[in-house]
């Protein structure tokens, strides 16, 4: 397995912006290797997406399937297997935020996460390219705006769209709860876009005087 985390910049260009299409496994039928097959893209985009460090998230994504590959026996499909997954992913970064936050992270350089990486982007032309970049990298640079808690609902409803009792069963909240966590992170997230756009305006006003 280890070897094949090289794969994960090439396959993330599948799909940054919209999910894919989940497989439907039978909890009897989910052999690890159609799991690590089928979801490793969605293991990589969630970690980037959860605000991972660069440099770090090849060894985060195999720490989940370290897990997955341990509890997957146990997959009794009480939940979906989307659920479930995003559940170990959410722990394993969880865990490496506490990690992070211990060391003296005042001297390491800010590393931005990889969402820059483009998804399958076919006839598109250059300009249609550029324009995709820059929405991406402006995306990355709204979620390092949030909080923990509410990066992660944000990338819960918004990019992977999922319904708030699928929200409520990763995050083990209540449904009222994460209802309001969101629309918190809704308002955080459109603020910082509208900081951006007044500060983009007024460099554009800037080079015109």
């Amino acid at each position: 397995m280890p070897e094949a985390m090289h794969r994960g910049s090439a396959n993330l260009e599948s799909g940054i912006d919209v999910p894919a299409p989940w497989p439907v496994i039978a909890p009897a039928r989910a052999s690890f290797d159609f799991v690590y097959d089928q979801c490793f893209d969605f293991v990589w985009r969630s970690v980037l997406r959860l605000g991972v460090q660069e440099a770090s998230v090849e060894d985060v994504v195999q720490e989940v399937f370290f897990i997955v590959h341990r509890k997957l026996p146990d997959f009794a499909g009480r939940s979906s297997l989307k659920t479930w997954l995003f559940s170990i992913v959410l722990h394993v970064v969880r865990h490496h935020r506490r990690s992070w936050s211990r060391k003296d992270s005042r001297r390491a350089p800010e590393m931005a996460t990889r969402l820059e990486e483009l998804p399958d982007l076919g006839s598109r032309g250059p300009l249609d390219h550029a324009v995709i970049a820059d929405s991406v990298r402006l995306l990355d640079r709204l979620l390092r705006e949030l909080g923990d808690d509410k990066r992660e609902v944000f990338v819960l409803a918004h990019l992977e769209e999922m319904t708030t009792s699928e929200m409520a069963e990763v995050l083990g909240e209540n449904a009222n709860t994460v209802y309001s966590r969101l629309r918190a992170a809704r308002l955080e997230f459109e603020q910082a876009l509208e900081r951006h756009r007044a500060r983009e305006a007024w460099k554009h006003r800037g080079g015109h005087e």
